[in-house]
């Protein structure tokens, strides 16, 4: 995948979340003014990709207490110049939940989120934004998630839970479109 066949996701995508819609005009235009913009080392910021891991009934997320950050997100990560953003979405799911890549559903191969973000300055990093391309992935919740050196945690979470552990607002927005789904209302 290049950063064209981003923008064409990018372009495909519909939300009815008018933030959202803003991330994804800024993001297009990153894309478009970034040839690197896979690289992690790109600053004042990059593209990421991550999955919105629910169950087969859709009525709980899986979620991941990021060791680094010290907070619960869903699993994602750097590209690292990879420019198939899906391929690193389930990488990272499988990386971060050590579920074999077999175990992890792809529902669609669309965007399901796009968030624009900023990450805190670290030892080693400064502050810098993240567009981060999120799709909607499937996992049996009876399995066992062993997680992995990455996170401190791995939890399923009623839906209704999330927002304890998470309630910033792309985690809600992802929650609403996971009930949306459920009820058959438009994205």
């Amino acid at each position: 995948m290049h950063r064209r066949e981003l923008l064409t996701l990018l372009d495909s995508h519909r939300t009815h979340f008018p933030e959202e819609a803003g991330f994804v005009d800024r993001a297009r235009r990153f894309v478009l003014d970034h040839p690197d913009c896979f690289h992690r080392d790109l600053l004042p910021g990059h593209v990421t990709g991550s999955a919105w891991v629910v169950n087969p009934a859709r009525d709980r997320a899986l979620m991941l207490h990021h060791g680094k950050h010290d907070r619960w997100f869903q699993p994602g990560g750097h590209a690292d110049g990879d420019a198939d953003i899906l391929r690193v979405a389930l990488r990272e799911t499988a990386e971060e939940t050590g579920l074999e890549p077999d175990r992890i559903r792809l529902v669609d191969g669309t965007v399901f989120d796009l968030d624009h973000h900023v990450i805190p300055a670290q030892a080693h990093f400064p502050e810098h934004f993240h567009f981060d391309v999120r799709f909607l992935v499937e996992i049996d919740d009876r399995l066992p998630v062993p997680g992995s050196v990455e996170s401190h945690e791995v939890l399923w979470l009623p839906l209704n839970e999330v927002p304890r552990l998470n309630n910033n607002r792309s985690t809600w927005r992802m929650l609403e479109k996971t009930r949306r789904l459920r009820t058959s209302l438009p994205l």
